[in-house]
């Protein structure tokens, strides 16, 4: 992932900026990534942003289930199938 550098900002200085850096986020949209001792540490991003990356998460997530549950379908045979009676009558 290339990353502009102008969006790094070392931690010291985002403890300083912080008010300004969140300001400039909202008005730019554009993530700010934070450097700690020269090494990507975390993302700062937008609400917005982060909601919608929450949503295609679970997007995500309802399609392995999806898969998951077609996967399993496939190797479905009813005949496997043990009548509720038998079972109470094993207990």
């Amino acid at each position: 992932m290339l990353v502009e550098t102008r969006q790094m900002v070392p931690i010291t200085r985002l403890q300083k900026e912080l008010t300004q850096t969140v300001r400039d986020l909202s008005d730019s949209g554009n993530a700010v990534f934070i450097l700690k001792n020269n090494n990507m540490e975390a993302v700062l991003l937008s609400y917005s942003e982060y909601e919608y990356l929450k949503e295609i998460e679970e997007i995500y997530e309802q399609f392995e289930i999806k898969n998951s549950i077609e996967s399993r379908l496939k190797k479905y045979n009813p005949k496997n199938n043990i009548p509720w009676e038998k079972i109470r009558e094993e207990i």
